[in-house]
């Protein structure tokens, strides 16, 4: 969609003082906003062009910590700069900040200018490219699920993480609970739109205290800029409100986790729906049939983008909406791949993998990356699954960060359209996120074993 603000309206407004800072932002590798606050006068002075921020921050993990095993940046090398470099058609109004406007960055070599290939936007402008290059345009849309709790962050954090949703009972559909809620959820809806993310619709989910936010399907970057910003709208929000919003892919064994599921589509440059064919089965297209045998084939491999921690495997139960087989089916919430709009133009693909913690960059990334495989290697696609799949014998997602990192480690596929030390940069990514926990002792283990081991 069209920026929120052009340049020189962003000049008007600080020259009148309506604006008065402008977030400069890059998208980090867990999905996060880094970057700067600038004095407005100063970005339309000279900022707009570019600016500055270390290297390490594509090779942090969530706690900003600094682990060994990267060749892009390590000590060794000094951990030297990278170039912020505005992407001036996402300027846009920050609406729920007085006098804030925001810009997201491509990230720059500091020495070539060239684009670092493992920055989130880079991997997925790549694969963008690739689908314009066989005709086709990538159209997505997320599903942004997320809980509320009582408190605030630093409340919730001096309690020990003694977490209560701001609700008592299952709210999926209810409006009476969510209109108790339309304090921040109200809010969310009109700042956001406000700032050019066209929401459609907030609802409540099939959980205590658990959201879910819609907003309307776009290209593919565009739809990963929404996202990010999107989830950064609501994390504020809730603070500004006295509330904590979390994206944790699962708070609670005996609780539902919080998805992200990816609806996807392939269209051509003059707007004709790439995936429809009225003649096909359910209105399937060949393209739409290749393109979800690839990700069906792929799915061992893409899964570390899908979900990126310890914690997302958790997620991945019988009976909770979130999907445990490899399959797709028809309408069905129980497979890993839903086919949705079936018989229609709005024929399309809902990816159900993804947790709430998923960088929507790298997911969607991963997505067209095994899809246009798909249809470069012209698969054939397997007839749609039926029935309750949690009880199938299709094949099992990785179940766990260990295996899905091995799956990355190994994927041809996802080298050749990453590149390779790209991939490398992930797998060493995954392996801090299991070193981490496999250092952790846990509460778990405490109260199991104190005692009684």
């Amino acid at each position: 969609m069209a920026a929120q603000l052009s340049f020189e309206d962003l000049k008007e407004n600080v020259a009148t003082g309506v604006i008065d800072t402008v977030l400069v932002c890059m998208i980090d590798m867990q999905g996060r906003l880094m970057g700067k606050r600038f004095h407005a006068a100063s970005f339309v002075e000279h900022a707009h062009d570019e600016t500055h921020c270390c290297n390490y921050l594509l090779a942090t993990d969530l706690e900003m910590g600094t682990p060994d095993g990267y060749a892009s940046t390590n000590w060794a090398a000094g951990y030297g700069d990278y170039v912020m470099k505005p992407d001036m058609d996402t300027l846009r109004q920050v609406a729920w900040l007085e006098g804030t406007a925001m810009v997201l960055c491509d990230i720059l070599d500091h020495h070539t200018h060239e684009e670092v290939p493992h920055a989130p936007r880079a991997m997925l402008k790549r694969q963008i490219a690739r689908a314009a290059a066989m005709g086709l345009v990538p159209m997505a849309a997320t599903e942004l699920e997320f809980f509320l709790f009582e408190g605030t962050y630093d409340a919730v954090r001096k309690s020990g993480y003694a977490l209560t949703p701001v609700s008592g009972y299952n709210e999926d559909y209810h409006i009476l609970q969510t209109t108790k809620e339309e304090n921040v959820l109200r809010t969310v809806r009109n700042a956001l739109f406000a700032s050019g993310v066209p929401v459609e619709n907030t609802k409540g989910e099939a959980e205590t205290g658990q959201e879910e936010l819609n907003i309307r399907y776009a290209d593919a970057m565009a739809c990963a800029d929404h996202h990010v910003i999107a989830k950064q709208a609501t994390k504020e929000i809730g603070w500004a409100q006295g509330v904590s919003v979390s994206y944790l892919a699962k708070w609670h064994k005996a609780r539902v986790g919080s998805a992200a599921h990816i609806h996807q589509s392939l269209w051509t440059p003059e707007g004709d729906p790439a995936f429809y064919d009225k003649g096909g089965d359910y209105a399937m297209s060949g393209t739409l049939r290749a393109y979800l045998a690839g990700l069906l084939k792929y799915t061992a491999d893409t899964t570390f983008f899908l979900a990126p921690y310890i914690n997302s495997y958790k997620r991945f139960a019988k009976g909770t909406f979130a999907p445990t087989k490899v399959a797709w089916s028809v309408d069905n919430r129980t497979a890993g791949y839903r086919l949705v709009g079936d018989g229609t133009k709005g024929v399309r693909v809902e990816c159900r993998i993804p947790g709430a913690d998923v960088n929507p960059y790298l997911a969607l990334a991963a997505q067209l990356a095994a899809g246009l495989q798909g249809i470069e290697e012209g698969l054939d696609l397997e007839p749609p699954a039926t029935g309750d799949l949690y009880d199938s014998d299709a094949e099992e997602l990785p179940s766990t960060l260990r295996g899905a990192t091995e799956a990355l480690r190994g994927s041809s596929m996802l080298k050749a359209a990453f590149g390779e030390e790209v991939v490398a940069h992930y797998v060493r990514c995954a392996e801090v996120e299991q070193e981490e926990f496999d250092r952790a002792v846990t509460d778990y283990e405490i109260a199991r074993g104190f005692e009684r081991a």
